[in-house]
C-alpha cells in the first residue's frame, strides 16, 4: 500500500527522485500516466495491468474517452541508481510541475502533484466534505 507525502524538486532536466519507499512498493519499473485533478498518477505495474484490463473491458464508446486520457501520454519508469525517474515534457506541462513537487501516496497509486497546486487541492477539503464521504463508508 502506497502512503505518506514527500517533497522533492525536480532538476532542470527534469529528473526528480522518486521516494525509496514508493520504489520499494512499486518495483524496478513503473507506469506514469495523466492522473485526475492535475496530478501524474505512478502506477506499478499490476496497477497498470488493471486500469488496462478494466478500460479495454468498457464498450469503445465510454472507453475511447478514457483509453485516449490515460495511455496517449503514458511512459515506463525506471529509476537510476539514485532513485531518480525522467518524467517527460509532455507530463510536466500537463501537471504543472516546475520545481518543487509533492509525492504523495494514495493506496493502489501514487500521485506527483506541483507542490502549490497539492497544497490549494488540500485548501478545498473541509471536514464536513471528509465526513460525508466516511458516512459513504459505513466507517
Amino acid at each position: 500500500m502506497l502512503i505518506g507525502e514527500y517533497q522533492h524538486n525536480i532538476d532542470p532536466k527534469g529528473r526528480v527522485i522518486v521516494p525509496s519507499k514508493f520504489r520499494e512498493d512499486l518495483g524496478d519499473r513503473f507506469y506514469l500516466t495523466k492522473g485526475i485533478d492535475g496530478c501524474i498518477f505512478v502506477l506499478s505495474p499490476a496497477g497498470w495491468n488493471r486500469l488496462c484490463e478494466k478500460v479495454n473491458a468498457m464498450p469503445v464508446s465510454k472507453a475511447r474517452g478514457l483509453q485516449r486520457f490515460f495511455f496517449s501520454g503514458a511512459v515506463e519508469a525506471e529509476p537510476d541508481k539514485q532513485g531518480r525517474i525522467l518524467i517527460p515534457q509532455a507530463l510536466r506541462s500537463y501537471a504543472g510541475l516546475k520545481k518543487d513537487v509533492t509525492f504523495i501516496g494514495a493506496s493502489s497509486r501514487a500521485e506527483i502533484w506541483d507542490t502549490a497546486a497539492w497544497n490549494a487541492f488540500n485548501s478545498t477539503l473541509t471536514q464536513e466534505n471528509i465526513a460525508e464521504a466516511m458516512d459513504e463508508l459505513d466507517f
